[in-house]
């Protein structure tokens, strides 16, 4: 019987990895590099969130955003803050 361990150096590896796959996949379906600006449907559909939990996010302070008019923005980097403190 094989017993595998992964250590913490294997996880922030596969982090790292992770994130550069993601903003290549972003990068390929945006047609522009590295956008930095996310609208609220490509945010929930990022984080795999309602639209009822992304106005939680918002509202307690967690995700900032930005209001232009009608819509809401948020900075890519604060997602990605979001996703790496696992919250």
């Amino acid at each position: 019987m094989n017993i595998d361990f992964i250590t913490k150096q294997d996880l922030v590896d596969f982090k790292d990895e992770f994130f550069k796959e993601l903003e290549s996949l972003m990068k390929k379906q945006s047609g522009t590099p590295n956008k930095r600006w996310l609208k609220s449907y490509e945010v929930r559909e990022l984080l795999g969130i309602s639209p009822g939990t992304l106005q939680n996010l918002r509202v307690n302070g967690t995700l900032p955003f930005t209001k232009v008019g009608g819509l809401m923005f948020y900075d890519f980097q604060d997602v990605r803050r979001l996703m790496e403190s696992g919250k």
